[in-house]
């Protein structure tokens, strides 16, 4: 199968802004996990991003230990992703959870062809993925309240404006049901500090690029859980200097 090469490492995209998406092409030259060049390529419709590929299996870990499964008798079993990107993690976690329903969103359409070839064949995945800026009012998320067993954002909140956040936290709260949980994954300040000076420079590469990206500090994430019902019960490290947040809905 012929593999053709596309511009390094691609970002899921939580703004339907013009500007939001250029410099997101600009940004492609230097954001990684490992906070150095990255690529992605093509197999048909399915885009593999690399920085996906290498992060799937910490962050399943992950999911198996602590992501709670519901009762029975329980009417939420859906698991909503935020900035799906390609699709790759959808279908990867949800064949470790066959009795949940898995529902992909993204912001724009680019990316739905990629997240639906990635979701044939699997049956507990959403066949049609949802347009879904999770800076939009939470009234505007197209996902019924406590209709959710849980929500996942992977690598997020640092290549998007502080309202993504603010909003993913809102919608969550809006969206799971009583003792739902939240899982966000990705690089953070803790008590206001980078962790490692890698993380360092790449804040400031992204803040260069766009004053209103950056890595988020966990103390003002866990402000913004606070208001929207949400408290966080774990904080754990990860590979590549990155964190899992997890939080649940009292």
């Amino acid at each position: 199968m012929q593999v053709t090469k596309l511009p390094p490492n691609y970002l899921p995209k939580v703004s339907l802004t013009k500007q939001s998406r250029q410099l997101r092409v600009a940004i492609h030259n230097m954001a990684s996990e490992n906070r150095s060049m990255d690529t992605h390529s093509s197999h048909g419709q399915r885009i593999v991003a690399a920085a996906a590929e290498r992060n799937k299996e910490p962050i399943l870990e992950v999911l198996k230990k602590y992501l709670r499964k519901p009762a029975a008798a329980a009417e939420a079993k859906t698991i909503l992703e935020i900035a799906s990107g390609t699709g790759q993690h959808a279908a990867y976690f949800s064949q470790s959870f066959p009795d949940l329903t898995w529902q992909p969103t993204e912001a724009t359409v680019e990316s739905f062809g990629s997240i639906t070839a990635w979701a044939e064949g699997l049956s507990n995945i959403a066949q049609s993925p949802l347009l879904l800026d999770a800076s939009s009012p939470t009234d505007q998320w197209p996902v019924a309240p406590e209709s959710c067993v849980a929500v996942v954002c992977v690598n997020m909140t640092h290549i998007s404006p502080w309202e993504a956040t603010q909003g993913l936290l809102a919608g969550s709260g809006r969206v799971l049901g009583s003792g739902g949980q939240l899982f966000i994954y990705g690089p953070f300040f803790v008590d206001g500090k980078p962790t490692t000076e890698s993380n360092a420079a790449f804040d400031r590469s992204l803040r260069a690029h766009n004053s209103s990206w950056g890595l988020r500090d966990v103390a003002d994430v866990d402000a913004c859980a606070a208001k929207a019902g949400l408290v966080r019960n774990e904080m754990l490290f990860m590979p590549a200097n990155n964190f899992t947040l997890i939080y649940s809905k009292n």
